[in-house]
């Protein structure tokens, strides 16, 4: 089990990682049927009386069994050959995890060595907060771990990661790469129509939007196209009103935000742009949306929330009545979550992955106003850090995705 530490800002420090387990009598494992398991092997191990936990039904054991966190399934594999059964692959015990109903968030974090370049998928468990990775993506090239852009479908448990720019010859790519979680491996897909880097994406109503980006010789697009994952095919969309590379995006009322962000000397200001894809049309960002748009975002009880990086890192949100940014109560982020960061959340917790892949994870809180009839919401943040492992402190995050298995 591993300690959380919290932040200073708070007194207690607590543990967490015990999951809170119900049993239930009413599973019926005969009726749950999965592909994934040697039929024969069940039947010979039940019929002579080789419980999965002796003293309970199987279906309770089973139960048990899949609330292990990942990082134990090594040494559980040796217990019996049932239990190496169940945990001898992440494909079977996530297909069992779905059939039982579990439905629980992980971390997907997109890092690579900041000397080497290499790039690796690290997992955090959120509910044991314990870490894995899994299979490497397959990248033929020597790629450039920031080109890339990562969006998800969390409840389905699938990943997908875009474009991205080989090192030495800079020069962007279309790739299209799949990872499910149930079957634990990655799929290549079919590619973009125009190879891009450092572009905007998002999902939208499971579609999967791709807007902007760098070219060949860092020519900036204002192509836009669209994925449908089930057919597995990109259409051309409406063109953006400029061309520019994005900074960040973020999808809010199911539509896609896009700003190309602040840069080093704060000479020009930031271009943004605003895809609705119900007209197929592109509309300007208002200016104090882009103005203060000065971090990594994300969208928790329908607002927009930036981690910002030029503002002593304090967590702000957009009130859109107002045009106007509002720093969110509470302490700014924990010193130890280090600049890069990346930033994802889930329900009303946000998670800011720092170097070496220390976590904070900063729960939202929206605030009650005295005035019943005042429509506007205000919001407070508490932190929490979840320290990484030491063989992790020459990484540095690029992207992060939480996923529902």
């Amino acid at each position: 089990m591993q300690r959380v530490r919290v932040s200073s800002h708070q007194a207690p420090v607590h543990k967490l990682g015990d999951s809170q387990m119900t049993l239930s009598p009413k599973f019926k494992l005969a009726a749950i049927q999965s592909s994934l398991l040697d039929a024969s092997i069940e039947l010979e191990l039940s019929v002579r009386g080789e419980p999965l936990i002796p003293g309970l039904p199987d279906d309770i054991a089973f139960n048990c069994l899949l609330r292990l966190p990942v990082e134990s399934h090594g040494a559980c594999r040796a217990v019996c050959k049932r239990w190496c059964s169940l945990l001898g692959s992440k494909e079977r015990f996530f297909t069992r995890r779905r059939e039982f109903g579990f439905n629980d968030p992980y971390l997907f974090v997109f890092a690579f060595h900041k000397c080497t370049g290499k790039i690796q998928w690290k997992v955090l468990d959120l509910i044991h907060f314990s870490w894995h990775s899994i299979p490497a993506m397959p990248c033929k090239d020597k790629v450039c771990p920031h080109g890339f852009r990562c969006v998800s479908i969390p409840h389905e448990g699938v990943l997908f990661v875009c474009g991205g720019v080989i090192s030495d010859v800079d020069c962007p790519l279309n790739l299209v790469l799949k990872y499910e979680v149930q079957k634990n491996r990655w799929s290549v897909m079919k590619k973009m129509m125009t190879a891009r880097s450092f572009f905007a994406s998002g999902v939208i109503d499971g579609m999967i939007y791709v807007a902007g980006g760098n070219s060949t010789d860092h020519f900036e697009l204002n192509s836009a196209e669209v994925l449908d994952p089930d057919h597995g095919f990109w259409r051309p969309i409406a063109s953006m009103r400029t061309n520019m590379a994005s900074y960040d995006a973020a999808v809010l009322d199911g539509k896609l935000l896009v700003t190309e962000g602040w840069f080093w000397p704060f000479y020009v200001v930031p271009r943004g742009q605003i895809y609705d894809p119900t007209t197929d049309n592109w509309e300007g960002m208002a200016t104090g949306l882009r103005e203060g748009w000065t971090g990594s975002s994300v969208v928790v009880y329908g607002h927009l929330f930036v981690v910002s990086e030029h503002e002593r890192t304090k967590l702000k949100v957009y009130d859109s009545d107002t045009d106007s940014w509002e720093a969110v109560l509470g302490p700014p982020l924990p010193e130890q979550i280090c600049k890069p960061f990346s930033v994802n959340c889930y329900d009303c917790r946000i998670y800011v992955v720092g170097r070496n892949l220390h976590v904070a994870v900063g729960h939202i809180l929206r605030l009650r106003t005295e005035n019943t009839s005042e429509k506007k919401c205000s919001f407070s943040v508490e932190w929490q850090v979840v320290d990484a492992p030491e063989i992790f402190s020459d990484l540095t995050p690029s992207s992060a995705q939480v996923l529902f298995a």
